[in-house]
């Protein structure tokens, strides 16, 4: 019985996800049943790091946003600015405050000055 020649798209298959473990060290970048490992695992990684990503920044907006309040020297919080913002119907989210905060802070004590007034 003659040999057969088998056909192009395994091989094709193969290479695909040989482009995408191109980058990983040692067997995890040659070996097929260890890349397509590797493959599930980074893109696991990556699908639970997006949301871990967003919690890191929510949570440095708000340590830029407290920082910049305490350093003015008035006793006032972060969750008090917070919660005169809602009580003043103002949409700016967290990240904007802290892009203002850390670009033009004049600016940003403008913001607060006119808070804490109407507040009280």
């Amino acid at each position: 019985m003659t040999r057969i020649r088998r056909g192009y798209i395994a091989r094709r298959r193969r290479t695909k996800i040989r482009l995408f473990a191109s980058s990983f060290r040692g067997a995890h970048s040659r070996l097929t049943r260890t890349i397509t490992q590797q493959r599930i695992r980074a893109l696991f990684s990556a699908h639970r790091d997006r949301d871990i990503k967003k919690r890191e920044f929510r949570r440095l907006w708000i340590t830029r946003i407290n920082a910049i309040i305490r350093e003015s020297g008035i006793f006032y919080s972060y969750s008090r600015l917070i919660h005169d913002l809602y009580k003043r119907q103002l949409i700016l989210n967290r990240k904007i405050l802290a892009q203002i905060a850390i670009s033009n802070r004049n600016c940003f004590f403008m913001i607060y000055n006119e808070i804490t007034k109407e507040v009280d």
